[in-house]
């Protein structure tokens, strides 16, 4: 596994897991965006999380960022680093103030451009004291 830039590059598109398995094969070099986290600390809530964050312009590149945390549930962590990619695409456009989040739609709007925004969330508690627990949550990409 590579892991890259937090850029979703412009055009790619988003391909179903089962889909994307299609094209791996056995020790083949990926690139990834990457979220991981562990623990051995009994009774411990880990998460590991990656966000997406698309312009309606698919001629530019969106953003991909990862997060990872302690203690945190699935929609949190998951809402976290989808909101900031979506952040960080609204800087790189310079519209930062026009972001805002639309609860009927659940998507962020900029301006009149709205923004494809999703996320993958992997949690898991801690269930034997000094046995580690590891999640992960990967934006894989296929050339």
């Amino acid at each position: 596994l590579v892991e890259v830039s937090s850029i979703f590059p412009p055009n790619a598109e988003i391909v179903s897991k089962e889909e994307g398995l299609k094209y791996l094969k056995p020790g083949q070099i990926v690139f990834v965006v990457l979220a991981k986290n562990s623990s051995d600390e009994f009774n411990r809530l880990i998460s590991a999380a990656v966000g997406l964050a698309i312009p309606k312009d698919r001629n530019l590149y969106g953003y991909l960022s990862e997060h990872h945390s302690f203690g945190e549930p699935e929609k949190v962590a998951g809402d976290f680093p989808e909101d900031l990619a979506a952040e960080m695409l609204a800087s790189t456009l310079g519209i930062e103030h026009h972001l805002v989040w639309d609860e009927s739609s659940q998507n962020w709007k900029l301006d009149d451009r709205i923004l494809l925004t999703q996320n993958i969330v992997s949690t898991a508690t801690v269930e034997k004291s000094g046995e580690w627990t590891t999640v992960i949550a990967a934006a894989v990409l296929i050339p």
